[in-house]
């Protein structure tokens, strides 16, 4: 955490800052410790305090031992953050653009005379590298993915619902390590798996038809993983499901092969979008590449058609193109990649099956 901080006013000192305000869970987890709900990190050149109420108190003093743990009660805020910052009058003063709500900014921060600067992306920049200590907690969380997909694999049967091979999987995530899934666990089939963001139904999975699962887990230390596969129980009943699901692993592995530091969000997205453009699905690759993963599950870098972030060595990022025909289904396969400086080393290692065997 010492190092995090020098970073940070490093980064504060480079855009003209003299102190600044972070509430962004994760951004506050990075440079604290704190796992805390509800709290605040005020950071200058010489000081570090972390507010929070009364319910955090003897956590973040547990958890935080490079901060100093200042307790502002709820309703109190105004009074408490003008007590805070009458010693940075007229100073410049950084707020999360994207996470201070118009309410706050109203009540709390808008009556103070400061300068305040509206920032995006300052802690998370330093985030998007990631340290020894991250890139294991990360490796660990792939594993658990893996190890739980590998599980999907001999639990799937047509005529399982799709909530319940769902909540198969969470138990199984939780049950091997994780404190949560990192998102709400995806589990599509058939028509469904055209939703690239489905969410699990009663309908039955039925053999022959494409099976979509995206997972991820949630570890005590707060890192995660993300991970998809898309597969067939039994022989596909169609041939569309050979012709979509070649179209997407040679984009998949074209991306993986070429994914490298220097490249933009949007190079990197085209390595794959080219691939299925070229085999007459451009319009159906309906989302981005991919995205950064750590203490969030979506940060960065952004790998889209827009994306101007730099992949930079020490990126742990996600390659997922996908194929979405509405009315029959979709694939995805999406694995985790560490960004070193000669290119990408793969994360995630389950195989990918493609037509599972009954």
């Amino acid at each position: 955490m010492s190092d995090r901080l020098t970073r940070m006013r490093a980064a504060l000192t480079a855009h003209q800052l003299d102190a600044c305000l972070i509430s962004e869970g994760a951004n506050r987890r990075y440079l604290s410790g704190f796992s805390g709900s509800n709290g605040w990190l005020f950071i200058t050149a010489d000081a570090a305090t972390l507010i929070t109420d009364g319910r955090y108190i003897e956590q973040a003093s547990r958890e935080c031992p490079g901060f100093a743990v200042l307790k502002i009660a709820r309703g109190e805020d105004a009074e408490g953050f003008r007590r805070l910052l009458e010693p940075l009058r007229r100073k410049r003063i950084a707020l999360e653009s994207e996470q201070v709500t118009l309410e706050q900014w109203r009540r709390w921060f808008q009556p103070l005379d400061m300068d305040w600067a509206f920032t995006t992306g300052l802690v998370e920049g330093l985030r998007s590298q990631k340290e020894a200590g991250e890139l294991a907690a990360i490796q660990e969380a792939a594993q658990l993915a893996d190890a739980a997909m590998a599980y999907a694999y001999t639990v799937a049967q047509p005529g399982m619902s799709e909530a319940e091979l769902a909540w198969r999987l969470e138990v199984y995530l939780r049950q091997h390590g994780a404190r949560a899934v990192a998102f709400e666990i995806i589990v599509a089939s058939g028509p469904n798996s055209a939703l690239p963001h489905a969410r699990p139904t009663e309908r039955p999975i039925e053999a022959g038809e494409p099976l979509t699962i995206d997972l991820g887990a949630r570890l005590p230390n707060g890192y995660h993983s993300d991970l998809t596969r898309t597969f067939c129980l039994g022989q596909p009943a169609s041939e569309t499901f050979h012709t979509v699901y070649q179209a997407v692993a040679a984009a998949h592995q074209q991306a993986a092969t070429h994914l490298r530091p220097g490249l933009t969000g949007a190079e990197a997205d085209r390595l794959a979008r080219d691939v299925i453009e070229q085999a007459g699905f451009g319009d159906k690759f309906v989302h981005s590449l991919g995205h950064g993963v750590g203490l969030a599950v979506h940060e960065k870098p952004s790998l889209g058609p827009q994306s101007q972030d730099v992949i930079q060595a020490g990126n742990v990022v996600t390659v997922e193109p996908g194929i979405y025909l509405p009315g029959w289904g979709g694939v995805r396969i999406e694995d985790l990649f560490f960004i070193r400086p000669d290119g990408a080393q793969w994360l995630s290692h389950v195989q990918e099956m493609g037509i599972l065997s009954l």
